[in-house]
């Protein structure tokens, strides 16, 4: 197997002002994206906000209205599917149900004309990397979604394709499976070295795997960054609104900083300037039991070593605080806090 150093042997992807319309409708709307080499960039966002189609343009199956596909520096914008040297792996896990598992990894080999041998021996390498080395006789019915998704995923691998497309490729999978292997093809990604672009509407997929989470709101990248930036530093109220839980606080902001219930607290860049809202995560917000505390405790969710408990305050807005549950057993629903907020920097968006 390869190293994750391999990744400098990836190539560049470059989508230039992509454009594709249905109708009235603008799926995609001059998108612009980059994915250096080996990287694993992660497109996010809500249905219909243009992340498949990006995906489906890459790999041919779609035609933009207007813009440039490069990969490697070279325009592929009209060259046909079947010679763009892209793996692919769907929601769907479309394996062939008649032939064996080592026949459907080595099913695009077959169709490159390679030898028998050949086509064995990096069937056995690539079921060797996806763990599924004592199933390669087994047929697609004999195996459970994760077992076959992971088939989908050696069989994409196994043209050693100079770009991995991944659409939605976990969606159909339950929990469990679907955490055991997002962190598989995170694994298998970095020890190939391949250039990926993965789509999917899952948040916490998305920042665990991804080099870099490009969060796409009505055909547009409204900000593309590593994830603990994207969660830290959100470049749009949308990306602060849709990437994990943000309070909507109110707050009133100047030179810089906004004062958050009694709390000097920076600013981020793109913040809105006088009275608005800040967008606080709910591990920054403190509780304290406080007899005269003018905010109650609505309810108190457990979630194992974290709880989430939420609180009105006395203007009525309803806020979320993040704690250890050691901590939010001692509060009930009625209790009166006193509640605060972290001074670490936040974006403030306009009522």
């Amino acid at each position: 197997m390869t190293s994750p150093a391999a990744a400098s042997s990836g190539v560049a992807v470059e989508l230039k002002g992509l454009h594709r319309s249905y109708g009235d409708v603008h799926a995609l709307d001059g998108l612009d994206l980059r994915i250096e080499p080996g990287e694993m960039v992660v497109l996010l966002g809500p249905s219909g906000c243009g992340k498949t189609t990006a995906l489906r343009i890459l790999a041919g199956l779609e035609r933009q209205n207007d813009g440039q596909v490069l990969v490697g520096g070279k325009d592929i914008t009209r060259v046909p599917p079947n010679k763009r040297d892209m793996g692919m792996v769907f929601q769907a896990y479309s394996l062939f149900p008649h032939l064996t598992v080592a026949d459907n990894v080595a099913f695009g080999l077959k169709l490159r004309g390679r030898g028998s041998a050949e086509r064995r021996a990096r069937a056995e390498e690539m079921l060797d990397l996806v763990g599924l080395s004592q199933h390669a006789g087994r047929y697609a019915h004999q195996l459970s979604g994760g077992q076959q998704q992971r088939v989908a995923l050696a069989r994409a691998l196994a043209i050693e394709p100079a770009v991995l497309l991944l659409d939605e490729p976990l969606s159909a999978l339950d929990a469990k499976v679907r955490v055991q292997l997002r962190d598989e093809i995170r694994r298998i990604q970095l020890e190939v070295g391949t250039t990926t672009l993965f789509v999917t509407h899952d948040q916490e997929e998305a920042l665990a795997v991804a080099d870099r989470v490009g969060v796409m709101n009505a055909g547009r990248l409204d900000q593309l960054a590593p994830p603990a930036q994207l969660y830290a530093a959100p470049a749009t109220a949308f990306v602060g609104q849709f990437v994990g839980l943000s309070n909507r606080i109110p707050a009133t902001a100047a030179n810089g900083a906004a004062d958050v219930l009694g709390t000097a607290v920076p600013t981020l860049a793109g913040s809105a300037t006088g009275s608005g809202a800040a967008l606080v995560r709910p591990e920054s917000v403190r509780l304290q039991t406080d007899p005269a505390g003018t905010a109650t405790v609505a309810a108190v969710a457990f979630l194992g070593p974290i709880s989430r408990v939420s609180v009105t305050l006395q203007d009525g807005t309803l806020v979320i605080a993040q704690l250890p549950s050691s901590e939010a057993t001692a509060l009930e629903v009625g209790d009166h806090v006193t509640v605060t907020v972290d001074p670490v920097p936040v974006l403030v968006v306009a009522d």
